[in-house]
């Protein structure tokens, strides 16, 4: 465990699910944090698009500090920036023109080599802590899971949004965004440890106050009232001991310059989850010592 976080801690054992939202997800900072404060280290993480992200961070050792600072240096500096997006300039005219001009769909492949931190390794097998990232396999019409090989193309899959980012090609599969079958993927976690932390941050539309919506908002808005009814649905089945929402709504996908103001809005799931996992522990003692008798 790096600097600053707390040491071992005895107890339940914990697995953790980040859900996808775009930049809605830069508040899974605030539930890393929380972890390293109270010396919970997860022994299963699960992540959809931006939670596979974040989820890959920590699974790479790195503390929520460590993800904190990272993230506030890359998108609060213009000129870190302006310097990472030119790193992700396709490396050539043939690939900038691969398939037909496209508007809109950038490489997302080339985008998270140029952002993510050295930390993150290329490949699943450098991992401190096992991961499972979803995708969706769009001509096999279903979920797709990695938890091995090549980890870039597996998070770059999983935040394939449509219409954004370009599909992402693995292993002769087609994949795109992993929230459109599984938005926040605690089902994949749920017998690996005691207590499951499940994060939704696929927020719901928000009254424009008579403005009218343009084309691209009624599609991401329509997508996340989709994301809502899957969710809805698994929570029917199956509820993790923790689910706990942040009051993101309010941002969009893309807003990642916002990253102050996404944090600030959402500070208050740092209290919120110490109280849950202070209770959903202390339940989960009260259940042990009863099939102990």
């Amino acid at each position: 465990m790096t600097d600053g976080a707390a040491g071992p801690r005895s107890g339940p054992s914990f697995a953790v699910a980040f859900g996808g939202g775009g930049a809605r997800g830069l508040s899974h900072i605030h539930v890393i944090e929380v972890l390293d404060e109270l010396g919970i280290r997860p022994v299963a993480i699960a992540g959809s698009s931006i939670g596979a992200i974040m989820g890959a961070g920590m699974a790479s050792g790195m503390s929520g500090r460590d993800i904190h600072d990272f993230a506030r240096s890359v998108l609060s500096k213009r000129s870190e920036l302006a310097t990472r997006i030119w790193r992700s300039r396709p490396g050539s005219i043939g690939e900038m023109v691969e398939g037909g001009i496209r508007l809109g769909q950038f490489n997302i492949e080339r985008i998270l080599k140029a952002f993510l931190p050295d930390a993150i390794p290329r490949d699943f097998a450098g991992l401190q802590i096992p991961l499972k990232v979803t995708a969706t396999d769009y001509f096999g019409h279903g979920l797709a899971v990695f938890d091995s090989g090549d980890l870039y193309s597996a998070l770059a899959a999983s935040a394939a949004i449509p219409a954004v980012f370009r599909p992402v090609m693995r292993d002769g599969r087609l994949y795109i965004d992993g929230g459109i079958y599984d938005p926040v993927p605690f089902d994949l976690v749920r017998d690996a440890a005691d207590l499951v932390i499940a994060i939704d941050v696929v927020g719901a539309p928000v009254d424009t106050n008579g403005r009218r919506l343009t084309s691209i908002e009624l599609v991401f808005g329509s997508t996340q009232l989709m994301m809502q009814s899957i969710i809805a649905t698994k929570l029917r089945h199956h509820r993790p001991a923790i689910f706990l929402t942040p009051p993101v709504s309010g941002f969009r996908a893309l807003d990642f310059l916002k990253i102050d103001s996404v944090l600030a809005e959402s500070i208050a799931l740092k209290d919120e989850l110490k109280q849950a996992i202070e209770h959903a522990v202390s339940a989960h003692e009260k259940r042990r010592r009863a099939n102990a008798i």
